[in-house]
């Protein structure tokens, strides 16, 4: 018997995976796929009326072709349009160029005319061979963002036929479409050919009612997928933590060294009515850098302990204040980071297993498979920034196999901007801590080039004779990590050298637990004076007397991370400086960032500066999703449609949920996941 083979599978052309690459999956991918400008191929230019510098399509017969070799290799062909001539000049060429630009053919080029040596030309047009009668395009020719493996032509095509076949039919209740907009196909259709004499401003700036349309049916998507994913979760159980009278959080209050500001007391007054609901809660912590939050986290912990269960926290930096509060109050802590190795890490993990450990502090070490938990109650996640969407994810899946969800805090230093938190942050409830506490001192930043280093560390001899402490901050970024070990060890070198009889302190990552802890114990006590340090997260500890951070190559770090590292100065009664070391040339967000920086100390407005700069998905830790979440509305421009599809989503969700659901598969596919986190 014949054995029956399986037909090999065909492989994919480079253009194919080209459009996979790029996303372009589905037909709906392909039809909401946009333009990035057009180019008018409706209308021949006569080149008597041409001016130079516009650009023009003409259409003639080629009188002459030639191939020059000087000044180098080029293909000039004469362009005949009964009115006037044009010289073609091709750099690169093809012999089917050569056969289609031969003497005698007509032929339709397009591109930029310009004055040259050798009279009027155009410069690598884009040319077809016509006939007589061929007829002119009837719509602007789109041209769309594409990569270099996917010619313009054969993405065209695609889109075209991607659009003809997607299913764009209205799926929307004609009542809850806002008035004026045109149905989805016609918009689609009219963006991707629009007819001749359209303005182009209106395309360019997405005032058009088509992108207006768009911009609406995207915005209601993100928001259907919000008001889903908050709904599910109202259906999940938690464990309820309720705040025991004379409990340990109380105890806590008790013997901490200061009085909790009005806004502390009412979010943590929040934060305890969510945890004593069997509803788990979903809120994010907001507060600048100083404003307390981690008194606040620290009281949350001791509620959910105090209860019988484990409070968890991803934030190395917390983990020496909240020990020191609450470890004297007989409260069992493990701590699991990726730099735990063999026996140690092996107890560790044995004490969070068997609850033994009450609080387990930790990187994302603690979201890896193997550890487990036995009663995990509040899980406390700091900086919203560096837990990125796709960690936030890894954890809810972790934490999938309890029959009671946790709790979850998410603690943010940059308070998220207004727009994002009604968009991105919809289904999570937002605390604010909106007061410093009293007796913090204003922090003036300056902007210094790297030249001036001599004038910034005349500054730190002064501060240092005064009795004030300094923290200098060298980047690391990961790919170069010995590199920058080497530059932050040249620089405690340099300092120890210019600053005799002080000791200057050195901190990195490849430092062991133990190391660290007695360089941040010399630094805290004041008896170190300058801390050079690598990493940021370590920095993360109070010294009311620090009062002069500089920020070595500042460019390299990100608004926000800027902003927390200045807020480790000006914790005391002294006036304090943020020097910001530079390396030219700066790009364009490396200007913004370091203008921000000087201008505002206001967290918010940092925040809203951080969004424009970033955009949405890189603020969100969302740049792993492979693709920006929202492509057609604008945060900053299109707050009236946020609000419209804010109050339209939660009538559609219930009076017509399978539309709910086809417009977010629509959309969103697989991203509808992502918003979710």
């Amino acid at each position: 018997m014949s054995e029956v083979r399986a037909a090999p599978k065909k492989e994919k052309s480079a253009p194919q995976k080209a459009l996979e690459k790029l996303g372009l999956v589905r037909d709906i991918d392909l039809a909401l796929h946009l333009p990035l400008r057009y180019e008018d191929e409706t209308r021949l230019t006569r080149l008597t009326d041409a001016r130079d510098g516009e650009v023009v399509q003409v259409e003639g017969l080629v009188t002459r072709s030639d191939i020059v070799l000087r000044p180098r290799r080029q293909l000039q062909v004469t362009l005949d349009d009964g009115s006037d001539t044009v010289l073609l000049r091709f750099f690169s060429f093809y012999p089917n160029h050569q056969k289609t630009l031969a003497v005698g053919q007509r032929v339709r080029a397009r591109g930029e005319l310009r004055g040259g040596f050798l009279g009027r030309e155009i410069v690598h047009p884009s040319f077809k061979g016509v006939g007589e009668d061929t007829p002119l395009a009837t719509t602007l020719t789109p041209v769309y963002p594409t990569s270099a493996t996917l010619p313009q032509a054969y993405l065209r095509k695609a889109v075209a036929s991607g659009l003809a076949r997607a299913d764009l039919g209205e799926i929307l209740p004609a009542e809850l479409v806002p008035k004026g907009l045109p149905p989805l196909r016609e918009a689609l259709n009219f963006l991707h050919h629009p007819p001749p004499r359209t303005l182009l401003a209106a395309l360019e700036d997405h005032s058009h009612p088509a992108w207006q349309r768009l911009k609406f049916e995207e915005l209601l998507a993100q928001q259907l997928s919000q008001l889903q994913a908050q709904r599910e979760r109202a259906r999940l159980r938690a464990p309820a933590l309720p705040a025991r009278r004379e409990g340990l959080h109380e105890r806590l209050l008790a013997v901490l060294p200061f009085a909790l500001t009005g806004a502390q007391r009412r979010v943590v007054e929040e934060i305890a009515q969510d945890i004593a609901r069997e509803q788990p809660m979903h809120r994010l912590l907001q507060g600048d850098v100083g404003s307390g939050k981690t008194v606040v986290a620290a009281l949350a912990a001791a509620i959910a302990i105090d209860a019988g269960w484990t409070t968890e926290i991803l934030a190395e930096q917390h983990f020496r204040k909240l020990v020191g509060w609450l470890e004297p109050l007989g409260v069992r802590v493990a701590w699991l980071t990726g730099s735990l190795k063999g026996k140690a890490r092996r107890e560790a993990m044995e004490r969070v297993a068997s609850g033994e450990a009450q609080l387990v502090v930790g990187t994302h070490a603690v979201i890896q498979e193997q550890v487990e938990f036995a009663k995990l109650g509040l899980a406390l996640i700091d900086e919203q920034h560096r837990f990125g969407v796709a960690q936030r994810l890894e954890l809810r899946r972790k934490l999938q196999g309890q029959a009671l969800e946790p709790h979850l805090l998410m603690m943010s230093a940059t308070p998220i901007p207004r727009t994002l938190a009604m968009s991105y942050y919809a289904d999570l409830d937002v605390s604010t801590i909106d007061e410093l506490p009293p007796g913090r001192s204003p922090i003036v930043t300056k902007v210094f080039a790297d030249g001036k280093r001599d004038t910034v560390i005349e500054k730190i001899r002064t501060e240092v004779a005064q009795g004030r402490q300094v923290y200098w901050v060298c980047p690391l970024i990961e790919e170069s990590e010995a590199l920058d070990l080497r530059n932050a060890t040249e620089t405690h070198q340099q300092l120890c050298e210019a600053l005799p009889g002080t000791m200057v302190g050195l901190l990195h990552g490849r430092m062991s637990v133990a190391e660290k802890a007695a360089v941040m114990s010399l630094f805290a006590s004041g008896e170190m004076k300058l801390l050079v340090a690598t990493t940021v997260i370590e920095v993360g500890v109070d010294v009311p007397n620090a009062s002069l951070m500089v920020i070595e190559h500042a460019e390299r770090f990100g608004l926000s991370q800027l902003h927390q590292l200045r807020g480790r100065v000006g914790r005391g009664a002294v006036a304090s400086v943020c020097v910001l070391l530079y390396t030219g040339p700066l790009s364009d967000t490396g200007k913004a960032r370091l203008k921000a920086m000087a201008e505002t100390t206001d967290g918010f407005e940092i925040a809203r500066r951080d969004l424009e700069i970033r955009g949405p998905g890189e603020f969100m830790g969302a740049r792993q999703s492979g693709a920006p979440l929202l492509r057609f509305a604008d945060l900053a421009e299109d707050v009236e449609w946020l609000q419209i599809a804010r109050r339209i989503a939660p009538t559609l969700l219930d009076r017509h949920p399978d539309v709910a659901r086809a417009h977010i598969a629509r959309w969103l596919g697989t991203k509808a996941e992502y918003l979710k986190a």
